[in-house]
């Protein structure tokens, strides 16, 4: 096997399961040429709590991959989500020298907003201009050539803790894969199922992934607002082992096959078969008891999604709706009770825009993963901070002790 240098390679490291693709940049598009997945348990509210585990999940994952895709795997962008994500809205102010909008000063408004109070324990993942200000003048996406003296940007900052950052970056690397990015899992998702016009009309991204449901709020092309909520889809099969006294291997099989989010359309007649514990025989049980059981829950995460784009204040500015992603939008019944909730158009988002293997990948449990992959096309690192060492203070010190050797 071969490494190409225009193959790239998405990880998703999922509560329930790693995912990992590779896709191939060709000129006319991307290719997926290789998937691979296997499941993951040792991960908490997107958090790994035990990297022994998380690494031999990776290295199934990515050996997948390799198989199906030809191609030896050497580095990865690579998704994280969690409860410690924390995204905030600031501002960048400089001066233009020469009267004139440069690259330059661009990059100074964009650290300037950087300056910003953030806990020792916690790093800047993104920071996402939104728009810019040029002597006043609002609502600027490029400013470059634009004549003024003062220059403002709007930009979004993504910040998460420290320490769950290196275990994610320490369970890669123990792999033997290089990080190319740390990418949030809502924006990376948002590459692969958005399209510039919801952006752009304004859309709200919903990913209901195993532990936690991250949002992500686009208006007038740019990215407005991120969350992370403290429920998923694991909340469900625990609801349902619970309820019909069942294991929770079982009670998974369960939610996927027969599980629907609205109990008024599933046909009184159906019944389902459960599967007992401690050796008893299993039950036939109406699949209305089951509804009963999904309804509430899934009702409650769509609520506590509406009460988030409410408090962000960007509810009256989406034109374009809801945009739900993740394994447990597939649920039936979900767009439904969502369009009741959010009184607002709703859609399932799936992958699109990709060749090659896309029927493999072409589902919303794949969207991080191969929306990681569309990131890295558009953004291309000139040299990670996570590579090698995946610390960004070494990769810091490194840098400042080659400075000081040169100038003294």
């Amino acid at each position: 096997m071969g490494k190409k240098s225009n193959v790239l390679v998405g990880i998703d490291i999922g509560t329930t399961k790693t995912i990992a693709i590779v896709g191939e940049v060709k000129p006319a598009g991307i290719d997926i040429i290789g998937v691979g997945i296997t499941p993951a348990k040792e991960l908490r509210k997107g958090g790994v709590v035990n990297i022994d585990s998380t690494v031999e999940a990776i290295k199934k994952a990515v050996e997948d991959a390799e198989h199906m895709s030809g191609c030896r795997i050497n580095s990865a962008y690579v998704g994280i989500a969690g409860s410690h994500i924390k995204g905030q809205n600031s501002l960048g102010i400089v001066a233009v020298k020469g009267r004139e909008v440069g690259e330059d000063a661009l990059q100074r408004a964009i650290e300037a907003s950087k300056a910003i109070a953030i806990p020792v324990d916690r790093e800047i993942l993104h920071t996402l201009p939104q728009s810019y200000v040029v002597d006043g003048h609002d609502g600027i996406r490029d400013p470059l050539g634009m004549s003024g003296v003062r220059l403002e940007a709007k930009v979004h900052i993504v910040t998460g803790a420290a320490a769950s950052i290196q275990n994610v970056v320490k369970s890669v690397n123990r792999v033997g894969l290089d990080i190319e990015d740390v990418v949030l899992e809502q924006l990376a998702a948002s590459e692969a199922i958005l399209s510039p016009d919801e952006k752009d009309l304004g859309v709200a991204l919903i990913d209901i992934g195993g532990a936690t449901t991250g949002m992500a709020i686009f208006a007038e092309g740019s990215i407005k607002h991120t969350a992370t909520l403290p429920v998923g889809g694991n909340f469900l099969t625990t609801d349902i082992a619970t309820g019909l006294r069942t294991p929770f291997a079982e009670a998974e099989k369960i939610k996927l096959n027969h599980g629907c989010a609205m109990t008024s359309m599933i046909p009184k007649e159906d019944v389902i078969e459960v599967p007992s514990v401690g050796g008893r025989e299993a039950r036939m049980v109406s699949r209305q008891i089951l509804g009963r059981i999904v309804e509430p829950r899934m009702d409650e995460i769509l609520n506590m999604a509406l009460k988030e784009i409410v408090r962000s204040g960007y509810e009256d500015l989406l034109a374009a709706g809801i945009v739900l992603t993740g394994g447990s939008s597939l649920l039936p019944g979900i767009n439904e009770m969502a369009e009741q909730i959010f009184d607002m158009p709703v859609r399932r988002g799936c992958p699109s825009g990709v060749g090659g293997l896309s029927d493999a990948a072409n589902s919303p449990a794949f969207a991080v993963g191969v929306g990681l992959i569309v990131y890295g096309s558009k953004n291309i690192p000139s040299d990670s901070v996570y590579r090698k060492t995946g610390n960004v203070f070494g990769e810091y010190f490194k840098a400042l002790k080659k400075w000081f050797l040169e100038f003294f």
